[in-house]
């Protein structure tokens, strides 16, 4: 019978140690789990569908501890100006991941824009040293209203950079980042990078319908698709 409640006891004792140890690992992985600031592109806030709908798909692909997403000034509270230039938002945008980093300081930090915040958030990983593990560009703005190639702050980073584009088949390419400019940019740059092309989309993203009945499948799919290639290329850095 003492045997019995002994053996009993040592079980008990070692599903304890056991869960103790799983509690460790689960506390681990939540450690390097990423925090991500997402930053909107020039014609929309925040709170767009757009935004909202990849804000969520980021969070799950990449087990994010938090996506933090924010409205620039010139567009917050319902605001309808003009973007300024992309350098004028730098500073409030690391104010930002200044916040975001004392809150989360042992978690990688990994900056996302859209369109035009792709831009400034390479911009702020380029410029003071707040610990970036990787930028996720959705839609780079390579080219200039004027037509000129912005590279410079692409060729100064340092940081890995993943640019996820469209290319539609119909022969429309991306006006603000025709994918042989850019290609010819990835090779003079000094950071790893990567390239996921969104084919038959627009600079959102979305897919016309011919070119999805055409390939069998849905946005669904194809977005999905993308943050997977983002969840694994974000993975080989954190």
């Amino acid at each position: 019978m003492a045997s019995s409640r002994a053996s009993k006891r040592r079980r008990a004792d070692q599903k304890e140690v056991n869960k103790e140890e799983e509690e460790e690992v689960v506390e681990k992985e939540k450690k390097n789990a990423p925090v991500v600031v997402f930053a909107h592109g020039a014609g929309a806030p925040s709170t767009s569908d757009w935004m909202i709908r990849w804000k969520d798909l980021l969070a799950k692909a990449l087990d994010a501890v938090e996506v933090v997403t924010f409205d620039y000034p010139y567009i917050s509270g319902g605001k309808k100006r003009a973007p300024p230039k992309a350098e004028k938002l730098v500073q409030f945008h690391s104010d930002i991941v200044g916040k975001i980093v004392a809150k989360y300081p042992e978690h990688p930090l990994i900056l996302v824009g859209k369109s035009m915040g792709s831009r400034v958030s390479c911009m702020v990983a380029g410029g003071e040293d707040n610990g970036a593990s990787a930028v996720v560009c959705l839609g780079y703005p390579l080219k200039g209203m004027n037509g000129t190639v912005r590279d410079e702050t692409l060729l100064q980073l340092t940081v890995p950079i993943m640019f996820v584009q469209f290319y539609s088949m119909k022969g429309s390419k991306d006006g603000l980042c025709p994918l042989e400019k850019l290609e010819s940019v990835r090779r003079k740059m000094k950071s790893v990078n990567e390239l996921h092309v969104i084919e038959g989309g627009d600079h959102s993203f979305k897919i016309a319908k011919k070119h999805l009945q055409s390939k069998g499948s849905t946005q669904e799919e194809a977005e999905g698709t993308a943050v997977q290639a983002i969840a694994a290329f974000v993975s080989r850095f954190i």
